[in-house]
């Protein structure tokens, strides 16, 4: 299984690499071989799954959210240069390896958590693997089948209007079956992803138009532009819609009780 790009670099006045990390460890190579062992471990009791490589990145950005993670199909090939190529380095047919990207930030919720996010990603590769559509809208739902590869790989998964059958949490029973994965990867997930936003803070929405009421209450909402055009009556009192002063009622721009008009 090819392994995701770790956190070292060559030094042209060293023979050796240069590690960066934690007291002088490496930092990106252990959690992204605890993140390999975990889709070996999944292998081992799926063998319909394919080998993948694992990507550790970026989960949020412009777009707002966090991708937890994502399965993608023939995304990886064996450079042209490698002449010792394992076998398990690619499908029957020697095409491309799939992908399993796992979102940095998302390394926060722990490990159970994350283990879970494999076994989701799985869920989409055994689909793949069988050749049945289990999302739409772009990949954003997860429909009836999605839900059944779920549950056969390990997982529980709730509906949401909006992704259908993806939030996933990981049973009691599959946590005991994966304890020794789970356990390497609550101690190789010692650091997490700082989330970020582009294009700096989120600005102001402006304001939209006063709301304008008539003598019988209704209320609506037009542009200034509009309202001052010309009068808009109401249709059941026939009283003109008036911006809406502080107290709720219709401000015809007459004084306050009180005020002098003078």
């Amino acid at each position: 299984m090819t392994a995701a790009a770790v956190d070292t670099a060559v030094s042209p006045q060293h023979a050796g690499p240069v590690v960066s990390g934690v007291d002088g460890l490496a930092i990106s190579a252990p959690m992204v071989a605890a993140l390999e062992a975990a889709w070996a471990a999944i292998r081992a009791r799926n063998p319909e799954l394919p080998p993948v490589v694992i990507v550790l990145g970026a989960g949020s950005g412009d777009r707002g959210g966090l991708r937890l993670g994502h399965f993608a199909a023939m995304r990886w090939t064996a450079t042209d240069n490698d002449d010792h190529r394992h076998e398990d380095e690619r499908d029957e047919d020697g095409r491309r390896l799939a992908e399993v990207f796992v979102g940095g930030e998302g390394l926060a919720r722990g490990p159970v958590d994350v283990f879970g996010t494999l076994l989701h990603e799985a869920a989409h590769a055994l689909a793949h693997v069988r050749g049945v559509q289990d999302t739409s809208r772009q990949g954003r739902w997860h429909n009836a089948r999605f839900k059944a590869f779920a549950e056969e790989i390990g997982v529980a998964v709730e509906k949401d209007p909006k992704l259908g059958w993806s939030p996933t949490t990981v049973p009691d029973a599959t946590r005991a079956v994966y304890a020794a994965a789970i356990g390497e990867l609550g101690r190789a997930l010692r650091m997490r992803r700082a989330s970020e936003t582009t294009g700096g803070a989120e600005k102001p929405k402006k304001p939209g138009p006063p709301a304008c009421v008539c003598a019988c209450g209704r209320r609506i909402r037009v542009a200034v532009s509009v309202r001052e055009a010309g009068p808009i009556l109401c249709g059941i009192c026939e009283a003109e819609f008036l911006p809406e002063d502080l107290d709720g009622g219709p401000d015809d721009g007459s004084p306050e009780d009180g005020a002098d008009a003078g």
